[in-house]
């Protein structure tokens, strides 16, 4: 086997929440360029994003499920479809987040909820759900978006914060735990990357030229570039990493 081998994923199935854009559809489209069949959890299965086609053209098999995270039935519901749909899953990435902006003095506790819901405790019972499934087949990859905001302090954003160190943690947890059945768990953590959830805030002039200033690389991310780093946790060529975060911050955390 040529070492590029290692880092394809054949005839895996994987499962990508919030699937529909940005990182999440990076993933998607990532792991089938590397051979897998895609369960694509979206928190609206209804609209057409054109995901599902271009899988398929690629000679993959491509899944669309309802899966709001925030949602217990549905992450239930969403990983029984999937595994009576492809089989089983092999692969997991937890991508589903939001991040709404307050100052903390302003936080309300809807707000606050909704980001624990999704972000934290989102992850928390997908990871649940599957990994009871991949403790029987004694073999999996989780794969957590984390992101730089759980290293560092941004102003605004302190419920996010919170909640990606807490999935960096939760990743050394769970991967110590699920080691025996031959589970690894590990997270990639993005700094500023271009996508819709993003475009608002880089499209101000002064608000992009303080993140640049930031990045030692001196440039915003894109997606493929954080989807690289998940398919290779997610490959064969990580198979003995697990339970760390991998930073994909351009340098951000380490100025």
């Amino acid at each position: 086997m040529k070492y590029t081998d290692e880092v394809k994923v054949p005839g895996k199935i994987a499962l990508v929440t919030g699937a529909a854009r940005g990182i999440g559809r990076a993933c998607a489209l990532a792991l089938a360029e590397a051979g897998a069949d895609i369960a694509l959890g979206l928190k609206n299965v209804k609209a057409d994003s054109g995901l599902v086609k271009e899988i398929e053209s690629m000679g993959r098999k491509a899944f669309p499920m309802q899966m709001d995270v925030s949602k217990m039935e549905e992450i239930h519901a969403a990983v029984e479809e999937a595994v009576r749909y492809l089989g089983r899953i092999d692969i997991l990435i937890n991508n589903a987040g939001v991040a709404p902006e307050n100052y903390i003095e302003n936080v309300t506790e809807s707000d606050f909820d909704y980001t624990l819901d999704v972000n934290l405790k989102g992850t928390f019972f997908t990871s649940q759900a599957v990994g009871r499934r991949m403790i029987k087949q004694r073999y999996g990859r989780i794969i957590n978006i984390s992101s730089q905001a759980g290293f560092i302090a941004l102003p605004t954003e302190s419920v996010y914060c919170m909640t990606k160190a807490g999935i960096s943690h939760l990743t050394k947890c769970l991967a110590v735990e699920w080691a025996q059945y031959n589970i690894t768990v590990n997270a990639v953590a993005p700094t500023f990357i271009y996508t819709p959830g993003t475009d608002e805030y880089l499209a101000d002039k002064k608000a992009k030229e303080t993140v640049l200033s930031k990045i030692a690389l001196g440039r915003i991310g894109e997606p493929r570039e954080v989807s690289n780093a998940v398919l290779f946790l997610a490959s064969q060529a990580a198979s003995l990493i697990t339970g760390t975060t991998l930073m994909v911050d351009g340098g951000w955390t380490a100025m």
